[in-house]
């Protein structure tokens, strides 16, 4: 895992992009480390980190609701190894709350079933983009403020 961390990192926006759209997607992965390690350890603009990390991730979500709008249920549990039951809960939750619940796509493992359902949903896409963003955005911004504090304390 280290030298993969070490390619996101060595390719900066481009790799925080490419390592927050994996980390969007279904597959396990922590964006948060590559976010912290181009703050902490080069000279790259923060806010330009977070904007290319936000992008990715929500470009990972957005792939998920396709996913959820492309396979049906059976498949989607199949070669996801989801629980029926989990997907479908999650389907009848996000359904009674809408598209906004898209800014939730953020949580680890729930924020990828919430992308999914939604597209199963049919939601609209450009709402569940715009929530998503708005809630990835968040997350990395408050990310990048811990990461920005820890190093001047650490400059101290």
């Amino acid at each position: 895992m280290e030298s993969l961390n070490e390619f996101f990192i060595s390719y900066g926006y481009i790799g925080m992009c490419l390592a927050a759209f994996l980390a969007g997607t279904f597959v396990p992965f922590n964006s948060e480390i590559i976010l912290s390690a181009l703050i902490a350890t080069t000279t790259l603009n923060p806010w330009l980190v977070v904007l290319s990390g936000t992008i990715g991730n929500v470009a990972g979500s957005v792939f998920n609701y396709y996913v959820g709008r492309i396979w049906d249920i059976d498949t989607i549990c199949r070669r996801m190894h989801i629980k029926e039951k989990r997907l479908v809960t999650t389907k009848n939750y996000v359904e009674k709350k809408g598209a906004w619940i898209a800014l939730f796509t953020f949580l680890p493992f729930l924020g990828s079933a919430i992308a999914i359902a939604l597209g199963i949903l049919r939601a609209n896409v450009w709402k569940v983009t715009m929530y998503s963003f708005i809630g990835k955005l968040v997350r990395y911004i408050l990310f990048a403020l811990g990461t920005m504090g820890v190093v001047m304390m650490l400059k101290v």
